[in-house]
């Protein structure tokens, strides 16, 4: 009986693991209105590519998640965080491609070092 109980528990918190999601605290930014402002997409863009201070907590978020949701395809992210990062995505590689590749260098750089 015990031994049935030990085996629902652990299935129920490996699917509880599984579903692990990034923190829905900074998932309402004004990633339209921050892109659209040259001053503050380009502070935003120096804190991705680690040539600037992150200004922001949200800016912080979004350094700490990005390198994990560009290579993972945003597997934890929220439905609003994959909408925004897929925007993200979207200006850069269309307007400032040259810099999305500097941006996902990096978070390439970032995953390996995190996982050695």
């Amino acid at each position: 009986m015990l031994r049935g109980a030990v085996v629902i528990a652990l299935v129920f918190l490996s699917a509880v693991i599984a579903e692990e999601k990034y923190s829905e605290k900074y998932d309402y930014v004004d990633v339209d209105g921050i892109l659209a402002n040259d001053k503050q997409r380009e502070s935003y863009y120096k804190c991705f590519a680690g040539i600037g201070p992150c200004k922001t907590a949200a800016a912080r978020f979004f350094r700490d998640t990005l390198p994990e949701a560009i290579v993972t395809r945003c597997k934890k992210c929220t439905a609003r965080q994959s909408v925004n990062f897929d925007k993200i995505s979207d200006w850069y590689t269309t307007n400032e491609p040259e810099k999305y590749q500097i941006i996902v260098a990096k978070a390439v750089r970032d995953i390996m070092a995190k996982s050695a």
